[in-house]
């Protein structure tokens, strides 16, 4: 198996692979975000294994948990994903702890595990787009995707013209960040992925 690396993230050709093959459903189980009392529970049960014992849950815990206590390795191997909805958790609400801005804590559980279902979906989004593997993804991949993310987002009037609205830094490529934006403003929804996940 080849395996390209782009600075301390790594795809290989069986992980793009899979990237085709996810069970949506399978995943959705595993991620308690109801409001209801079973979900309330499993969720807090959830923090406490992931959790060391202080309370607060750090991108170390929580990178590890992902592997561990969900057991989704196709999330775990997705990093970016990861850290985007980790950053956007710890961030929901002000903590009660003098360092608890840069952890998760229980009430912002919940909306990790929303966010990184988001997350990781449009990481396998943008993994399907990026075919080369060097998470970037440039003109020719943008063009030569058109058809499946017409599909995603609707019609795409000027596809040349919509990737340099997406490459916000003009660097001539789009980045997961650049692509999450694009696909939060165009609310992105993959044709295979299961949307029955409580919110």
């Amino acid at each position: 198996v080849s395996t390209q690396s782009t600075g301390r993230y790594y795809i290989t050709n069986n992980l793009r692979l899979n990237m085709a093959e996810i069970d949506w459903t399978a995943i959705n189980a595993k991620l308690p975000t109801g409001s209801d009392p079973t979900s309330k529970a499993r969720r807090k049960k959830m923090f406490q294994d992931f959790d060391n014992g202080n309370g607060i849950l750090s991108l170390a815990e929580v990178d590890k948990a992902v592997r561990d206590v969900l057991k989704i390795d196709e999330m775990f191997n997705s990093k970016p994903a990861i850290m985007r909805a980790f950053q956007i958790a710890k961030n929901s609400t002000k903590s009660k702890y003098e360092s608890g801005d840069d952890y998760i804590e229980l009430r912002e559980f919940k909306y990790f595990l929303l966010s990184l279902r988001q997350y990781f979906e449009y990481w396998v989004a943008f993994c399907r787009t990026d075919t080369d593997g060097d998470h970037r993804i440039s003109i020719e991949e943008f063009k030569k995707a058109r058809g499946m993310m017409e599909v995603w987002v609707g019609k795409i009037s000027n596809i040349e013209e919509e990737f340099k609205k997406i490459d916000a830094n003009g660097g001539g490529t789009i980045l997961f960040d650049e692509f999450c934006t694009w696909a939060i403003n165009k609310n992105l929804d993959l044709e295979d992925d299961d949307d029955d996940i409580a919110m």
